[in-house]
């Protein structure tokens, strides 16, 4: 082999690995412009313990026509009274909401719980949405 045709096969090579990075680059962007469409329909929840009672925060990047009332819900069921919230549901989902253990719950509430009731009232609320987008 001569130091040609090392050079020719070498910069063949160089070639083959830049076209291999540039459609990994473009499939990295196109997942990550539909994941990032995913999750930012879906609504972020965060619960955290206060001195005295738990705040809430829901927020999605679109409007959730019905989803206030199921996380009402939700907070009904585990015992969870509102003592503050404020809400917009717009262009876009945020509600944030202070509230207390329900004197008559025995069951003593955490964020966890709160939390989990939460996604759980999400999860209906969507499938509701999508049965009557249907």
């Amino acid at each position: 082999m001569t130091k040609t045709s090392i050079i020719v096969d070498a910069s063949n090579y160089i070639r083959e690995l830049k076209q291999k990075v540039e459609n990994l680059q473009q499939d990295i962007s196109t997942s990550r412009s539909s994941t990032s469409d995913e999750t930012s329909s879906w609504p972020k929840v965060t619960v955290k313990t206060l001195e005295k009672g738990i705040l809430v925060n829901v927020y999605s990047g679109k409007s959730c026509p019905g989803l206030l009332v199921c996380i009402l819900e939700a907070f009904e069921e585990v015992g969870l009274n509102v003592l503050d919230a404020r809400v917009s549901c717009e262009d876009n989902f945020h509600l944030q909401a202070i509230g207390e253990e329900n004197e008559e719950n025995e069951d003593s509430i955490n964020a966890q719980v709160v939390k989990q009731a939460i996604s759980d009232a999400i999860k209906i609320w969507e499938e509701s949405s999508n049965e009557q987008g249907e």
